[in-house]
């Protein structure tokens, strides 16, 4: 599979152990990863994946780096790069085969809302999304309770959680 992995650019020494482990198991099953390509927990995923031997790609944008300087992380070995955020947010979910978020930003948040999204209309194939880390769950349960009305509940069931990457790895091996 071809898996994502979304996460923020700024994550904790924990949260950089948790990704690089999470991209080093996902590399040992046999998956190829993707993510944004940059620092953070993108460059753990990165490496973590790269020490297990898998192939990894860094999908990456000229809008980010006229932003922010510096460029991609040294353990993608294939860089998908696009000249917008809007047109890398689309690939990395169009090159996917499972979603996993781990903790990060409004980036993340928005990178999890649009894949569920496009689930829940049909937009894409069906894959996994699971959020790792109670973060997630808290957030999402505090978006079921306020909106509940607007949230039916085939349409929660998209969604899966993981308190640590390797409950993250079983959801994956055994999802539909």
């Amino acid at each position: 599979m071809n898996v994502v992995v979304f996460g923020g650019s700024h994550p904790d020494s924990t949260g950089y152990q948790q990704a690089e482990h999470l991209g080093f198991l996902l590399g040992k099953a046999g998956h190829a990863v993707l993510t944004g390509g940059y620092i953070g927990s993108m460059e753990a995923v990165s490496k973590g994946a790269a020490e297990a031997g898998a192939h990894v790609i860094g999908v990456t944008c000229n809008q980010i780096e006229n932003w922010r300087s510096g460029g991609p992380n040294q353990w993608i070995s294939e860089e998908r790069r696009f000249e917008t955020l809007r047109e890398r947010l689309f690939a990395l979910i169009d090159g996917c085969d499972a979603a996993i978020a781990l903790p990060g930003g409004p980036g993340t948040l928005a990178e999890i809302a649009l894949t569920w999204n496009l689930l829940l209309t049909d937009a894409i194939t069906p894959r996994p999304l699971i959020l790792v880390g109670a973060g997630w769950q808290d957030v999402i349960d505090m978006f079921f309770q306020a909106f509940n009305n607007f949230v039916p509940e085939n349409q929660r069931t998209w969604l899966s959680f993981a308190d640590n990457p390797e409950q993250a790895l079983h959801i994956l091996s055994t999802w539909r």
